[in-house]
């Protein structure tokens, strides 16, 4: 690791006149946690100003360490859930559930979503669907077997041509489903799993998704029943269950914050898991300009908090302008207002002690 200029430069202007002091030791740090300050500092040194500037090196390296361990971070777990990808605002989207095996929107195709099964796209900008024919073309490299790829109605034409331009360039087949999932519709993906789209509002068109888990429960009618009694109705055809769906987790892709103010997109709301965006963070940008751009400003979170019930909510799709600690300050205003456990994506973003 290259330290910042102020360290050599206050390693030249500092006279080593004992030599019991060996400058190497201390620069570069090569290994913070093995460095003892008492045994490279000599007495004579002790009480300084060359002390304290010795201790804000260690705590820059230290910060630098815990801030690449932040960068470097591949997966988050959240209420059960693996969830991993990438997403910076206006350059890459794609969000990984491995439990699912699925992915949100395909970004560029990272590597890791090639072996998801299923891939739901919420809109038709390229930063959320430019990967798509890589995706489908690399599971056709690995034999994988073809994936089932959802989409809005609207752009399922479009993206029929977009696959046949790329067979007829690349002398390829890309086999895939291909399945229109309009708002309302339900569309099983596992026999306890199916997901639901739901209406989000973008400058042009676009849907979000829920997953739901699927069980059985006895009707009510039924509860003071014995096992036999219950078997017996079971077999004479009568239906003494009721099936629950619970949403799981929910997925919006880009969109304003009017979503939330949607009764019908309640689930996206009380979903143990609510993955939205946040494009703008600061004063820079006003929640107009956000909402010009069909995009969401962390302070219309905040004053519709009232509206989430999710246990976690993870944040995504932050401007590329700002840093991880940037997204921590702002997160950390957020946190405040809800009850909902609040985590940032950070993949991809730098830090100011990068």
């Amino acid at each position: 690791m290259t330290l910042p200029l102020r360290h050599s430069t206050l390693q030249m202007q500092i006279p080593f006149t004992n030599s019991l002091f060996k400058p190497p030791q201390i620069f570069p740090f090569h290994n913070p946690k093995q460095f003892s300050l008492q045994t490279h500092i000599p007495n004579s040194l002790k009480g300084s100003g060359y002390l304290s500037e010795i201790t804000k090196a260690i705590d820059y390296e230290e910060q630098y360490r815990v801030a690449k361990s932040q960068v470097n971070r591949k997966g988050l777990d959240l209420e059960g859930y693996s969830i991993e990808g990438i997403s910076i605002g206006g350059h890459e989207t794609c969000i990984i559930i491995p439990e699912f095996k699925c992915a949100f929107d395909i970004g560029r195709c990272p590597t890791r979503a090639i072996h998801q099964n299923f891939v739901f796209i919420t809109h038709a900008h390229l930063d959320h669907i430019g990967g798509l024919p890589m995706y489908i073309g690399s599971r056709g490299l690995y034999n994988l077997k073809p994936p089932t790829v959802f989409v809005p109605p609207c752009i399922k034409d479009d993206v029929e041509k977009l696959l046949d331009v790329h067979e007829s360039l690349g002398h390829v087949e890309l086999n895939c489903e291909l399945v229109a999932l309009d708002v309302g519709e339900t569309y099983e993906i596992r026999n306890d799993l199916v997901v639901r789209p739901f209406r989000t509002q973008h400058v042009i068109p676009s849907q979000g998704y829920v997953v739901y888990s699927i069980r059985k429960k006895l009707r009510k009618q039924y509860s003071h029943m014995n096992g036999k009694q219950i078997e017996k109705i079971k077999k004479s055809g009568v239906e003494i269950t009721d099936t629950i769906l619970s949403p799981e987790v929910a997925f919006t892709g880009d969109t304003t914050s009017d979503f939330m103010l949607d009764p019908l997109n309640a689930d996206a709301l009380r979903a143990k898991v609510l993955i939205t965006e946040a494009t703008f963070l600061d004063d820079s940008t006003s929640i107009e300009q956000a909402r010009q751009h069909g995009h969401t400003h962390i302070s219309e979170l905040i004053e519709n908090a009232q509206w989430i019930r999710n246990k976690t909510v993870l944040l995504t799709h932050f401007s590329s302008r700002y840093n991880i600690e940037d997204i921590r300050q702002a997160v950390a205003k957020l946190q405040s207002k809800l009850s909902a456990k609040v985590v940032p994506l950070t993949e991809g973003f730098k830090s100011l002690y990068s």
